[in-house]
């Protein structure tokens, strides 16, 4: 992606990998500080995944493919056996840095399926390497097709809800709802962007807004409960969101509050759909019900990160000391009220697990 850091346009992916060193953009401190972080072995890469360091499914499977990679190399042995059991270990670990977002550990696996074919150590570690860079390409290709075919649903002069971050800091390169967002601009079909702000992170409000101002494209910051209002004024011609895990019955667990903007747009007859890449697409998880549902700290809840008026950065208490909080990550929005997938081999509207599986056996990605 494109952006610009003091006064100088860079053009740079938000996790990258050079001799086995992978850097990520923090985005923790955007849009108040871009800041570069640089990650010598996998677990400090795997610190980083679980410290929301990269976020977005498809940073985290590209992260931890890298991680993958790193793992590969750091382990010392130049025996086959030993070698293939600490990289089961090391592969364990990267999975469960975070559990909800399906492309993690399809990433993994894929690294670790490309291991099985060499016969020595050395071997293995270069179709490790080989894989991680598959990973990161695949991404790259699947956002730049996602967003010409979702681009298509859009007239022109509409106006779309998005939720949380699903630009190119989320997944490589252009993003998948977001990337959606960009290619409809460009074809010059869309007049205004509506940004939840996406609580307890504020992904919405601090990277999603970032991104769009990148690329100047029209959008206004709404806090995650006026989006009813928009319903009811008639404001919402779309939404678009993305996806960390999708059900084979279609099932899709997304960012929290996701939810909610889906039973909003199926109240108010508004097309609801969600941007994705197959490798999302879960085909053994048979329905929302069997999905993992990370929760994290009750202090995210508490506290809110941002600019200080001393223009430092810090958490800001928002409620009492030891306020007891409920601090689920993603929830669950049924398959009936989803009008489309769009993916990287094209729009899917009959949201059935037949047709799920015949799409998914095109990428590759069906088990």
């Amino acid at each position: 992606m494109r952006i610009k850091v003091d006064g100088q346009t860079l053009d740079i992916l938000a996790v990258q990998m050079d001799k086995h060193i992978v850097t990520m953009i923090d985005q923790r401190w955007l849009p108040f500080k871009f800041e570069l972080k640089r990650l010598e072995s996998w677990q400090d890469t795997v610190k980083a995944i679980k410290d929301l360091v990269t976020r977005g499914a498809g940073s985290v499977g590209v992260a931890g493919a890298f991680a993958m990679a790193q793992a590969a190399h750091e382990i010392s042995t130049t025996l086959v056996l030993e070698f293939n059991h600490l990289l089961i270990e090391a592969a364990d670990v990267i999975r469960k840095a975070r559990p909800t977002a399906v492309n993690l550990s399809a990433a993994v696996n894929h690294c670790l399926q490309a291991a099985e074919h060499g016969t020595t150590v050395e071997e293995k570690r270069t179709l490790i390497d080989e894989a991680a860079q598959q990973v990161l390409s695949s991404d790259m290709q699947a956002t730049q097709e996602m967003g010409k075919a979702g681009a298509e649903l859009l007239q022109p002069g509409s106006r779309v809800l998005t939720h949380c971050n699903t630009g190119a800091l989320g997944i490589q390169d252009h993003g998948s709802a977001l990337g959606v967002i960009r290619f409809a601009h460009e074809a010059g079909n869309l007049a205004m962007v509506y940004v939840s702000e996406t609580r307890p992170w504020l992904q919405g409000s601090r990277l999603t807004t970032w991104e769009l101002q990148q690329e100047d494209i029209p959008h206004q910051l709404v806090v995650d409960s006026a989006c009813g209002y928009l319903f009811t004024k008639g404001m919402v011609d779309a939404v678009i969101v993305g996806a960390d895990r999708i059900a084979a019955n279609g099932d899709v667990a997304n960012k929290i509050g996701t939810y909610e903007k889906a039973i909003l747009a199926h109240t108010h007859g508004v097309p609801f759909y969600v941007a994705a890449p197959l490798a999302t697409f879960d085909l053994e998880c048979l329905s929302g019900e069997n999905m993992p549902i990370e929760e994290r700290p009750a202090k995210e809840v508490r506290t809110v990160v941002g600019r200080l008026p001393t223009g430092g950065m810090g958490p800001v208490q928002v409620a009492p000391d030891q306020t007891e909080a409920l601090n689920p990550v993603f929830d669950i929005t049924l398959a009936k009220y989803v009008t489309a997938f769009i993916t990287e081999k094209g729009i899917l509207r009959k949201i059935k697990p037949k047709q799920i599986l015949k799409l998914v056996e095109k990428s590759g990605y069906a088990s």
